[in-house]
């Protein structure tokens, strides 16, 4: 484990962060250390997807929509903490948990219907079950599937190679 930077010492972050949570677009490594948690990021979000936690810095909460990488976030940040970026989007990647209704029998594709990249398709199984397949490289981790599935059964990570390319 790293030592934190001198700035987060000073704030009281004595430590470096061991669960990684999802950042507004453009959150680079150094996120945590240059954030002063102003808030500038959450209200500028037109989608109000960006909530602030006091202690933890902004996250983000498809509760309330998806993010349109609009990069209103990252223009009203007055640190630098959030860049913007020509390319916008970001490394996470929708995942599907075992409670999706589809895959316990129960006719749902709301997550297929939602996602505007097409990024998820359902494969027919036997019993009249479909399994939710996400292709990791058309998603775009916008949240709208989290978004409009019933079930909440929609999480997000960060695949392997792009965490290495981040250390």
């Amino acid at each position: 484990m790293s030592t934190p930077s001198r700035r987060s010492f000073l704030r009281g972050h004595f430590a470096r962060e061991t669960e990684r949570h999802m950042r507004p677009p453009g959150a680079g490594p150094d996120f945590m250390d240059l954030c002063t948690r102003c808030g500038d990021c959450v209200s500028a979000c037109p989608e109000s997807i960006i909530i602030k936690t006091p202690s933890d810095g902004p996250r983000i909460d498809f509760s309330n929509g998806a993010c349109t990488f609009c990069q209103e976030c990252a223009q009203a940040c007055p640190t630098g903490a959030l860049a913007e970026s020509v390319t916008p989007g970001w490394d996470w990647r929708a995942e599907v948990q075992d409670n999706c209704f589809s895959l316990g029998g129960i006719a749902c594709r709301a997550c297929e219907d939602g996602c505007g990249e097409r990024a998820i398709r359902f494969r027919l199984q036997t019993g009249g079950r479909s399994v939710p397949l996400i292709d990791q490289d058309a998603c775009t981790g916008c949240g709208e599937c989290a978004f409009v599935c019933p079930a909440g059964a929609i999480t997000f990570t960060i695949p392997e190679p792009a965490q290495e390319a981040l250390a």
